[in-house]
């Protein structure tokens, strides 16, 4: 569903690819719901609710209907689905036409046990509620235990209770509704040639890397950022004496290992994108557009590196980084704008203080685009440097305001958007923005 232009005019018809009851609701709102967030929960209902009487299909409604019923912006309304997509709630599928029509299947949440053992959800989970709130929702769904041990089994088997006689023919129909949930996809991947070559053959058994083992590599991998060469030594240290992995062993040390470099704290998930209903139409080959796509087409972790020189970016850094995306919650391209200037202007130093009172200043004013923040920051700095000089001159003293040097602002400061051309040093600032993303 990427890079497609939803229009409201677009049609769709919900698909029901499972059996959901009464706890499945209190499953998406106790456990989804602090990950994926309120709209997507409200989404994935209002979804169930197009379905007809038999909650099997719905008819073919438009895209305006959701706005309407949901009082959301389709931009909005797209995000969220997409967090369906991920959660492995939602598939969606098109049928690209005059007016597009689109297929939504809906699955099951996971099963309790099986969210609680999941290597992604469940740490996620814990990292946003907290121990408190997270021991009382694990305790929630805890079997009470009973010990049986002065107890007899009495329970009667089938063939006890029934007996099988000739009867009529029975043809088997295949297409019964059943409980289905479906699989979270993750594309980012382990390189399992090197990872197996990297281990000592004689202790492998030949059944260790199933498929299921693979997928709960690449799920640790993802959700605690760890590459192939982080994983080699993690892997090897969880190999039992058949030559098998320790699953249970694997996920604790990778949560140890992640917990080590990163003060204790557990990952948490963050829609990591510049939204495509916020980035500025293809088409414009303009240096300020040039620089526009830049900032729009690439993460601030991605940024950030660059401007280290491909080098790892300080746990420091990348902290304030995850504060601007999560707790401000600004758009990944805004943040782009944000990092770019304050190293400018701040002798390549992000300081948390100045590099919040900016975040702040941006959410109060809603700044959502890269152009607008590109905006916000070129008419601010003239504020501030026409403010500064005006003290100056009354008070022919020296402020202890560090001097902005116009030499280093950003090449976008007095850019005209309408010229054609970008000149050597624009370019220049584009390939050092790009250059650690190859």
């Amino acid at each position: 569903m990427k890079n497609l232009t939803i229009l409201p005019a677009d049609t769709y018809t919900v698909i029901n690819k499972t059996i959901l009851s009464d706890s499945d609701s209190k499953l998406i709102s106790r456990l989804y719901q602090p990950i994926i967030g309120y709209t997507a929960v409200s989404l994935y209902l209002t979804l169930l609710d197009d379905l007809d009487k038999l909650e099997l299909m719905s008819e073919e409604l438009t895209h305006h209907h959701l706005m309407a019923t949901m009082q959301l912006k389709l931009e909005d309304i797209v995000i969220a689905r997409e967090k369906l997509e991920a959660a492995g709630l939602l598939k969606s599928y098109i049928k690209k036409g005059s007016v597009n029509h689109y297929a939504y299947l809906i699955y099951s949440p996971l099963s309790a046990n099986e969210f609680f053992n999941h290597p992604i959800l469940n740490v996620v989970l814990y990292n946003n509620l907290g121990k408190k709130e997270y021991e009382k929702i694990l305790n929630y769904y805890k079997i009470p235990r009973i010990n049986l041990k002065d107890y007899e089994d009495v329970t009667c088997s089938f063939n006890e209770v029934f007996t099988s006689v000739k009867g009529s023919i029975l043809e088997i129909e295949g297409d019964i509704t059943k409980r289905d949930s479906n699989n979270i996809l993750i594309n980012k991947g382990i390189d399992f040639n090197l990872l197996i070559e990297s281990l000592p053959k004689e202790q492998l058994n030949e059944k260790c890397f199933s498929n299921e083992t693979k997928d709960l590599i690449n799920a640790l991998s993802f959700a605690y950022n760890l590459n192939t060469l982080d994983m080699q030594g993690l892997v090897r240290n969880a190999l039992n004496e058949k030559g098998m992995i320790d699953k249970m062993l694997l996920r604790k040390s990778c949560r140890d290992y992640y917990q080590f470099d990163n003060n204790g704290a557990l990952p948490t998930l963050i829609y990591n994108k510049q939204p495509d209903y916020l980035k500025k139409p293809l088409g414009d080959n303009s240096k300020w557009a040039k620089m526009v796509y830049t900032f729009e087409n690439i993460n601030p972790y991605q940024l950030l590196r660059a401007r280290y020189k491909g080098a790892e970016p300080t746990d420091r850094d990348k902290r304030l980084i995850e504060n601007l995306l999560v707790d401000q919650k600004l758009n990944p391209g805004v943040v782009n704008v944000l990092i770019s200037y304050v190293l400018k202007i701040n002798n390549e130093q992000l300081t948390k203080g100045y590099v919040e009172a900016i975040a702040g200043q941006w959410k109060r004013l809603n700044i959502e685009t890269v152009e607008e923040a590109m905006k916000i920051t070129e008419k601010e700095h003239k504020k501030l440097k026409k403010l500064m000089e005006t003290k100056k001159a009354k008070e022919h003293v020296k402020t202890q305001t560090p001097k902005k040097d116009d030499s280093k602002l950003p090449s976008w400061f007095n850019m005209d958007p309408d010229a054609e051309d970008a000149t050597e040093e624009e370019t220049k600032e584009m390939e050092e923005i790009l250059a650690g993303l190859v």
